[in-house]
């Protein structure tokens, strides 16, 4: 299911940029958060757990994690804080996936 965007809301939207979800292009506009993007174009869901529990959209101020994301190839991006910009890669994260910080194979 997606939320769309609500026409005719008296909002003037940023400048059109597309950007690639999940391997697929999809419209966003400057000024727009990724989650806001991705709920707009894909529905609800951002990430899941191990468990294959769906997450989404709950605090907005990138305190609580669940919308992390892997964004231009970087993943537990905080989608909710992370703006759109023209050709950004974005896809749906399953489970915890390391960061540079906590993976010693990977710089640390």
């Amino acid at each position: 299911m997606s939320a769309g965007r609500v026409p005719g809301h008296g909002l003037e939207r940023g400048r059109r940029v597309e950007i690639v979800i999940d391997g697929r292009p999809a419209e966003a506009y400057e000024g727009e958060s990724v989650a806001a993007a991705v709920m707009a174009d894909r529905g609800l869901g951002l990430r899941r757990t191990e468990n294959k529990d769906a997450r989404g959209y709950y605090c907005g101020m990138g305190v609580c994690f669940d919308c992390v994301m892997v964004v231009d190839g970087v993943p537990q991006t905080r989608t909710c804080v992370t703006f759109v910009r023209e050709g950004m890669t974005v896809a749906h994260q399953e489970g915890a996936e390391p960061t540079a910080a906590s993976d010693p194979a990977r710089g640390h």
